[in-house]
């Protein structure tokens, strides 16, 4: 992770015409924002202390999953939060994962908040490092610190974000504690201010390390500048329907 004043503060990385397919408006609006995490993380406690009461819910085109999404303003920008399933992968398995993965990936949001339970972290962690495989611009928001404390669990917040190549910021939502620093980290993100360089999965065994390595060559020929080409191979490789058809129709185009 990095630090980094390019001068892009009015860059944005949202895929505007993805979002408007996905039902999401982005208009009057300088950042996109998605919040994921596991189930019975605290995920909705820390959108209403970043939205407080200006949210609203509806449905994600074609499907039953519940989108809940909210606004806030900071330093002058508008952001728009967009709060994702509660998920424990982003494999495709089942809708609400289906929506989540579809939404980091095509709607490209300006930052991925992942909001992790700190009393859980090794298994919250799987999500963590999977959606770091598709974008580079998150934030782990290390959430229920305060029931950390009282089960006397320490972490080296520091050397996770260190370890993990993104800024890692403790959360106790529903008090408010590192709400600010959490809205400062996403704006250094969304702006380009702080580059983070997140932790990807390098070295595989035997055939799968070749024919990851192949397909993604193939892939970065067909996509020239496709940040994610790894991913999309491992995606391939397992038959992900979603992944083939964005292929076949050139949709990752949209993503260079």
């Amino acid at each position: 992770m990095s630090t980094s004043h390019s001068g892009c503060e009015d860059c944005a990385f949202h895929n505007v015409n993805s979002l408007k397919k996905l039902g999401i408006e982005t208009n009057k609006v300088d950042y996109v924002v998605a919040l994921a995490g596991n189930p019975n993380t605290g995920k909705s406690t820390v959108f209403n202390a970043l939205t407080g009461l200006r949210q609203h819910t509806g449905n994600w085109p074609g499907k039953t999953v519940v989108r809940a999404e909210g606004a806030y303003s900071y330093d002058e920008k508008k952001y728009k939060l967009i709060d994702l399933p509660g998920t424990y992968s982003l494999l495709s398995t089942s809708q609400d994962e289906e929506v989540a993965r579809n939404f980091i990936l095509f709607g490209k949001p300006d930052v991925t908040v992942i909001v992790a339970d700190a009393t859980r972290l090794e298994r919250n962690l799987n999500l963590v490092l999977q959606i770091l495989e598709i974008t580079n611009k998150a934030v782990l928001s290390l959430n229920l610190m305060d029931e950390a404390e009282r089960n006397h669990i320490k972490i080296d917040q520091r050397e996770l974000a260190k370890k993990l190549g993104i800024p890692v910021i403790e959360t106790v939502a529903r008090s408010q504690k590192g709400i600010p620093q959490l809205l400062s980290t996403i704006s250094d993100v969304a702006t380009g201010q702080l580059v983070c360089k997140p932790r990807k999965v390098k070295n595989l065994k035997g055939m799968v390390e070749s024919s990851v390595n192949k397909l993604a060559q193939e892939i970065e020929k067909q996509f020239p500048g496709l940040p994610n080409s790894r991913w999309v191979a491992f995606r391939l490789l397992e038959g992900d329907e979603r992944i083939t058809e964005a292929v076949v129709n050139k949709e990752l185009l949209e993503l260079v």
